[in-house]
């Protein structure tokens, strides 16, 4: 069972559950893909604090991933073992060329174990973990690690138990329909790979307790009717009063699904139909 519940031998563990990664086959990281991955505290280059709330945490270290994978083009690789990634929701796959060349991959759901994976600018078989352009992808197929950009990597569904369904091509664009319900165009010369991301029982997981929160760098936040007046906009006052407007942050950006894309954006034209969002207790 990937999601284990333990007995509530405390409070923290009555409440938590943990996630078994049932997919993992490999407990021993490639060291030579690994770099260390210093902590900002969310502080810029000055020492400002420009995101609140980050601190702490477990030390990690960076697996590094390839998600461009163009430089091992048409050189089959074999999967040698799946690896839990602390710093992603997904798992990675560790594939050795065969050249001898290693990289890491975010493993999709179902690969296993010395299975045989191929990258490709030509139409190759539509093989779970292959990648190529969508030009050359069935419709009707579930892709992950998708290009919005041709030859800039992968940029959209690459979180745990993500895919995009590739549902129709016409004229130079595909037409996606993204997790989040969103329709969206992309261009043909775009590259994907087959299949979905692995550990979908990621987001099932209960942290259970505060101090597993601080362990993945996250600080407490401080309400903001609880704050002076010159310290947020909802705060001050001479009782709990949030001043007739929706929650907010400190610099006044809606808290509460409101929206923040630049609709000057030259793909805005490429959204056909946006993703369902949660306004002021309305959906739109």
């Amino acid at each position: 069972m990937p999601i284990r519940i333990y007995k509530p031998t405390s409070a923290g563990r009555r409440n938590a559950s943990v996630n078994a990664h049932a997919e993992v086959t490999r407990f021993e990281p490639e060291k030579s893909l690994m770099e260390p991955r210093p902590k900002s505290g969310g502080r810029n280059f000055s020492g400002k604090i420009t995101v609140r709330g980050r601190g702490g945490g477990v030390k990690k270290m960076y697996r590094k991933i390839d998600f461009r994978r163009r430089d091992r083009d048409d050189v089959p690789g074999k999967v040698l073992g799946v690896e839990y990634d602390p710093n992603r929701s997904a798992h990675i796959a560790l594939v050795e060329y065969a050249d001898g060349v290693r990289r890491y991959i975010l493993a999709p759901k179902g690969v296993r174990d010395g299975e045989e994976i191929l990258a490709s600018e030509n139409a190759i078989e539509p093989k779970l973990g292959n990648s190529m352009p969508i030009r050359h992808i069935p419709t009707g197929l579930d892709i992950h690690c998708v290009e919005l950009t041709q030859g800039r990597g992968a940029q959209i569904c690459r979180s745990a138990g993500m895919y995009a369904r590739l549902t129709n091509k016409e004229g130079e664009y595909a037409t996606l329909v993204l997790p989040s319900g969103e329709l969206r165009q992309v261009r043909l010369e775009c590259r994907a790979t087959i299949g979905q991301i692995g550990n979908i029982d990621h987001a099932l997981r209960r942290l259970g307790k505060a101090g597993m929160t601080r362990l993945m760098g996250r600080r407490p936040i401080t309400r903001g009717m609880a704050k002076s007046h010159n310290a947020h906009p909802l705060g001050g006052g001479s009782g709990r009063s949030k001043g007739n407007r929706p929650p907010v942050g400190p610099s006044g950006v809606l808290a509460k699904g409101g929206t923040t894309r630049n609709r000057k954006k030259p793909s805005e034209k490429l959204i056909i139909r946006r993703r369902k969002t949660v306004r002021f207790g309305q959906l739109h």
